[in-house]
């Protein structure tokens, strides 16, 4: 029994399908999302990297670049296993590429982890720089200010203008200053990527389960209807953070989540088809 998609069902997708040209355009958009993260991060890193780092620091900088860079890679191969590629494809050797590339991307998912966690803590417990009570204090100090996700150069122009606190702390290896305001707002971004990054690895967790059981011929039971659900509840949550980046006014952060979980639908909908397939060839005299 052939529990990837069956030659005959390839030979039936053959025809216009316009559930897979929304694929191809949400896997197009993300592409030019990936880019745009790219742009940005190398933007960013110009100000909290002025000062030089270690190498985490750096990677830490690309770590969205990075992230959505492996998520593209792991999607892919999504893509392949449950849609693309019959069972026929599924040679020793390639198995065992798709395996490999699947662990590197995995790496790097944990390297963002890692970074996200870091930067969160290194926020915890930061005290005002002493002797200090006004931003125009701090001109000439080769720092920038950064302001929920928005860093400028700091000069005697433009220092009034960007805070009118009396208190600030010193974030991004002492590279970047921000208010008591700016500092709550870094927390809070900084903990959703985290809660963010996490659920997605719950989400892939469980796409992994249901996959390895299809592959096996099976449709049913505990364990898949319980990774169903978990998949739904955390797909709502991931709803919730877009409309924090929303509030926050990151509507590209916002359109970037809607993208993911619109390209693992896509996924999700490639499993229910190859679901239905494998029944019918069970039920199949």
């Amino acid at each position: 029994m052939s529990h990837h998609p069956t030659d005959t069902a390839m030979a039936q997708r053959a025809g216009f399908d316009p559930r897979q040209l929304i694929k191809v355009v949400v896997y197009g958009l993300l592409l030019v999302n990936f880019g745009l993260y790219l742009v940005e991060d190398i933007a960013i890193s110009a100000h909290t990297l002025r000062n030089g780092g270690t190498w985490l620091d750096y990677t830490a900088a690309f770590a969205v670049s990075l992230d959505v860079l492996a998520w593209l890679t792991l999607l892919a191969l999504f893509e392949l296993e449950t849609y693309l590629l019959s069972d026929d494809a599924f040679t020793p050797r390639r198995i065992k590429a798709m395996h490999g590339i699947r662990i590197v991307c995995y790496l790097f998912l944990a390297h963002t982890l890692l970074a996200y966690a870091n930067a969160g803590k290194d926020l915890i417990g930061l005290t005002p720089i002493q002797e200090t009570d006004s931003l125009c204090q701090l001109v000439g100090r080769d720092i920038s200010f950064g302001f929920n996700l928005e860093y400028t150069e700091l000069n005697l122009e433009n220092c009034i203008e960007l805070s009118r606190a009396t208190e600030f702390y010193l974030i991004e290896n002492d590279s970047v200053v921000t208010d008591a305001q700016g500092l709550q707002i870094e927390r809070e971004l900084v903990w959703l990527d985290l809660v963010e990054a996490v659920t997605w690895l719950v989400i892939l967790l469980c796409m992994e389960v249901i996959v390895r059981l299809q592959d096996r011929g099976t449709t049913r039971g505990v364990l898949i209807r319980s990774a169903s659900g978990i998949k739904l509840f955390l797909y709502l949550l991931l709803w919730g953070a877009a409309a924090y980046w929303i509030y926050r006014g990151h509507y590209m952060y916002a359109w970037d989540e809607a993208l993911w979980i619109l390209g693992f639908f896509a996924i999700e909908m490639n499993i229910s088809d190859w679901k239905k397939e494998i029944r019918s060839a069970d039920a199949a005299p």
